[in-house]
């Protein structure tokens, strides 16, 4: 097992009501690694790391920082407004933080019922260990 994958694996132990963790490559748009408590489809999976990377660098999301890194006078640099998302679904919680690199996220999927405050805590303190994992 890598070093990525103990890495979510212990973060899963970490985080309240965690069932899943993954890291994204927002430039390949690739799944480099996922836990679950749970197996899942490969196509679902495939899909979660082209949807993640959509929703921190989708075109929209694009031009939405472009066009305020202009309205601030802030050059075109490699810096991205958009840095965690949360996404509550009928059942799930789900946290997206973009690693300090800005080139990975890590997502994070809690049951409902998790204290939303503590599964964010827990998921930032996991952070720097993914980021020297990778």
């Amino acid at each position: 097992m890598s070093s990525l994958d103990n890495v979510l694996q212990k973060a899963i132990t970490m985080i309240p009501d965690c069932v899943a963790s993954g890291y994204v490559d927002l430039g390949s748009g690739m799944l480099l690694s996922i836990k679950t408590v749970d197996s899942h489809p490969r196509e679902v999976l495939d899909l979660l790391a082209a949807a993640t990377s959509d929703l921190f660098q989708g075109p929209n999301v694009q031009a939405i920082e472009k066009i305020f890194r202009k309205a601030r006078g802030v050059p075109e640099n490699n810096q991205h407004y958009f840095q965690e998302m949360i996404v509550n679904s009928d059942n799930l919680i789900h946290i997206f933080l973009r690693s300090k690199r800005q080139e990975q996220v890590a997502c994070f999927v809690c049951r409902k019922g998790a204290n939303l405050g503590m599964v964010l805590t827990k998921a930032r303190m996991v952070m720097p260990e993914l980021d020297a994992a990778f």
